[in-house]
């Protein structure tokens, strides 16, 4: 005690207690700023990365018999020298010889035109030994044509009457639009992402006039035919015990908001086993939309770190599982923060499907599939994870590598679950790709222009998710469809649902 004041020793130097408190609050503020500064320089090369590098997720191990750790930019540039050198040298040495190209065949279900050209000479008396096929694949622009549909009247005999022949039904009561104008347009829009004001003047090239509000009404009441079938959909993908689930934005116009749009959510459900797919639009990403629209499900429900799925975990009869992919994700982005440390998480991770493609190309059953988990995936997935938890304790929580160690520690339960049912998948990548179209689409269209419309489109895209599932030709499905629906019983919709198969066929 001196001078009424506490001293401490650094070093052999006494200092006072404030002296000492500002120094830990200036080794505060600095590891403070070393966060910030690993965080900012993470975002950075976030951002190049984006901008300049490659968008791929591919992982390819480095060599292990090659030290790749500690190399300064001197023996970087001396590498690339040296391998420029090489290339030189190798081309100097000798010429690569010019592959020739392959011309891949026409296929064989395209109609033929055949045009015979004979010879410009006399062939009177001459005997053919042959002949030169030459095929060019030609196009002729898509063309209307008018069905013209006579129904002759009759008077019967003794004044029994007139007769005349049944009309038959057509998508839209009174409207002059058939079931292939009405399936192109919406293939069009939602499979091939043209908006109807593009569509509209490449018919005005084909010299037919159609007005955009037109084409909208159209659309309106082709999906007003669909709703049952839509709402057929949805009950069978309720019905499932397997789901994935995920979300995407949606721009949409609104009253409310003049001048800007309303993001709304599509909410996107798919049943592996049964091959089906479920857009469900909502007007925000809160949790309600998934407890209302799951109500009444009790199975296995796979989705990714979100945490307004978190609500499911509470529910009985509900066993969540998370995305593998999304984890590795996280890893994959923290490549420029720790290279060493994210390689091995995602060699480990590449091993995890390296399983799974084994028990694809064997076609395993879900049985075997489980057992073949059991044994190879089980123990890699506890060398990963007590990886993981040596390694959290090393790394700065905002860094990228902490970020992804963290997120999937925080998931691991869910992350692991696929390995006790062969049913269920390591990842939800089957869902992402049916969300794409729409992604697509926004770059096109860039958004709906009301909730209704926007809730339309989720029909659309849940018929066109499921026929991409099943490997059915969207453009013949739908034409179909509309030809049939207004006469089809309503009890039996189920039968037109892309790739359907009765139960006993399953």
């Amino acid at each position: 005690m001196q001078n009424g004041q506490d001293n401490y020793s650094e070093r052999g130097v006494f200092i006072t207690h404030e002296e000492y408190e500002r120094i830990q609050q200036i080794l505060a503020s600095d590891h403070e700023k070393d966060l910030r500064i690993s965080y900012l320089e993470q975002e950075l090369a976030q951002l190049k990365r984006m901008i300049f590098g490659s968008k791929s997720e591919r992982f390819i191990p480095d060599d292990p018999g090659q030290l790749s750790l500690g190399l300064d930019i001197e023996q970087q540039q001396e590498s690339e020298q040296q391998e420029t050198e090489d290339v030189a040298y190798k081309r100097r040495k000798g010429k690569k010889k010019k592959e020739i190209p392959v011309r891949l065949p026409i296929p064989s279900h395209i109609r033929r035109e055949e045009i015979v050209i004979e010879p410009a000479e006399d062939t009177t008396g001459a005997k053919r030994i042959g002949e030169e096929v030459t095929e060019v694949l030609e196009y002729i622009q898509g063309k209307f044509y008018v069905k013209r549909i006579i129904r002759p009247k009759y008077a019967l005999p003794d004044e029994k009457g007139i007769v005349i022949g049944t009309l038959p039904s057509f998508p839209i009561p009174r409207g002059n639009a058939g079931p292939g104008l009405l399936a192109h347009l919406l293939i069009s829009k939602f499979q091939d992402h043209l908006p109807f004001y593009r569509q509209v003047q490449m018919f005005k090239r084909a010299d037919i006039t159609i007005a955009e509000s037109t084409i909208s009404g159209w659309f309106s009441a082709t999906c007003r035919l669909l709703e049952p079938l839509y709402e057929t959909l949805i009950k069978k993908v309720k019905q499932s015990d397997y789901l994935m689930a995920d979300e995407t934005p949606i721009p949409v116009l609104t009253r409310d908001k003049p001048g800007a749009t309303h993001k709304g959510y599509y909410w996107d459900y798919y049943s592996p086993l049964d091959k089906l797919v479920c857009f469900d639009y909502r007007k925000g990403r809160g949790r309600e939309g998934p407890l209302k629209f799951l109500e009444e499900f009790r199975g296995a429900l796979q989705t990714d770190g979100y945490a307004a799925y978190n609500e499911f975990e509470k529910r009985d009869g509900v066993t969540l599982l998370a995305c593998l992919a999304h984890g590795r994700r996280k890893f994959e982005k923290s490549k420029d923060n720790d290279p060493k440390r994210a390689g091995y998480a995602l060699k480990k991770i590449q091993e995890l499907y390296d399983v799974e493609r084994e028990a694809r190309e064997q076609d395993l059953t879900f049985e075997q599939r489980k057992e073949l988990r059991q044994k190879a995936s089980v123990p890699i997935l506890k060398e990963l994870e007590t990886w993981m938890r040596d390694q959290l304790n090393q790394v700065l929580p905002k860094s990228a590598i902490g970020e992804a160690i963290t997120y999937s520690l925080k998931l691991w339960k869910r992350l692991t679950r696929y390995t006790e049912d062969g049913r269920w998948e390591i990842d939800n990548n089957a869902i992402e790709n049916s969300i794409r179209v729409v992604a697509l689409g926004r770059k096109n269209y860039m958004f709906a222009g009301s909730h209704e419309a926007a809730q339309n489109a989720a029909m659309i895209y849940s018929f066109l998710g499921t026929c991409k599932i099943n490997n059915v030709e969207p453009y013949a499905w739908l034409k179909d469809v509309l030809t049939r629906i207004p006469d089809h019983s309503i009890q039996q919709l189920e039968e037109l649902l892309p790739g359907y198969l009765p139960e006993e066929s399953k």
